[in-house]
């Protein structure tokens, strides 16, 4: 059955993280839409819905954290990283507070609400920031895995959680590390490196180039920072070539700080499946993937191409 990682954080806070007396929640008029309306159904004086305010409310996160408590801070991701960008940064960020922001409707599988809300530039602005974990989960599971190690860690984190449906690849007992990437699928001829909602299609991949005798390693990158840099060069030492697959700009995200540690460490051919340099439009998830590349077969041509 497929689950919106944006669901799975909303049942997370109804049945587990309103256990811990130190989290309060925090939304900006979207609790319905981000599933963070869940925690006020069993600790409503610990939730605050601030308006549509969303500067102020990661200034109020801010200040919470100070008194000891765990702001969890949910809206839609295009406001958490880009409009309230600056109390990140120096609220957040600069000081080090312990405060999760869980940033729902990422990517462009927003759909009909059109580019000015598909957040398509997000990873590239909470990595560039000093202190921030960023963290994007590729299905239900590991969402909520992420989410549970989030609280439990102390420092500022960003959550990155989508609005359609994934399939869940990942099965119950799995345990989320901040410090590691995790190897799906073992070969050699070629390393498929994905996160998000691409991880499913590149094992999708991996499977159809299989049949055509082309072995692809696929590599989870759940953590994009800190990002686990001896995994990334063991499988390019291993497959001498590398394709991401984000759902994300091919500036500044998961392609971006792959090909950070391959320059600096085993520089090896690299292809980018990611959206290129444009801005989303309005449509169905699945057209919008089809028409910006983000396909099964995408993956596939891109990893042919070494050939």
């Amino acid at each position: 059955m497929k689950i919106a990682t944006r669901a799975a954080y909303g049942e997370l806070l109804e049945t587990e993280l309103y256990k811990n007396q130190n989290v309060v929640v925090l939304d900006a008029d979207l609790g319905n839409a981000t599933k963070s309306i869940s925690f006020k159904k069993v600790a409503p004086d610990r939730y605050f819905d601030m308006g549509i305010s969303e500067q102020d409310m990661m200034s109020t996160a801010a200040g919470l954290a100070t008194c000891g408590k765990i702001p969890i801070v949910s809206t839609f991701a295009v406001f958490a990283a880009g409009r309230a960008f600056e109390q990140v940064r120096n609220s957040v960020a600069y000081p080090k507070l312990n405060v999760k922001i869980a940033a729902t409707h990422a990517g462009i599988t927003v759909g009909p609400d059109g580019g000015s809300h598909q957040a398509i530039e997000d990873i590239a602005l909470m990595r560039s920031l000093p202190n921030m974990t960023v963290i994007c989960p590729s299905d239900a599971v590991e969402a909520k895995a992420a989410l549970m190690k989030a609280v439990e860690m102390n420092g500022p984190v960003y959550i990155r959680l989508g609005r359609a449906p994934v399939e869940n690849i990942h099965t119950q007992d799995y345990e989320f590390d901040f410090t590691k990437g995790q190897v799906l699928r073992e070969g050699e001829d070629v390393g498929i490196i994905a996160t998000g909602i691409m991880v499913e299609k590149a094992l999708q991949a991996a499977q159809e180039l299989a049949k055509e005798g082309i072995q692809a390693r696929v590599v989870n990158i759940a953590a994009i920072k800190p990002i686990d840099k001896e995994l990334i060069i063991e499988t390019a030492k291993k497959t001498n070539y590398i394709v991401t697959a984000e759902e994300h700009s091919v500036i500044g995200g998961l392609g971006s700080a792959v090909s950070e540690v391959l320059v600096q460490n085993y520089p090896v051919k690299q292809a980018m499946i990611g959206i290129k340099d444009t801005f989303g439009e309005s449509g169905s998830p699945e057209e919008l993937l089809e028409k910006y590349g983000l396909t099964v077969e995408a993956i596939i041509k891109a990893a042919k191409q070494n050939k």
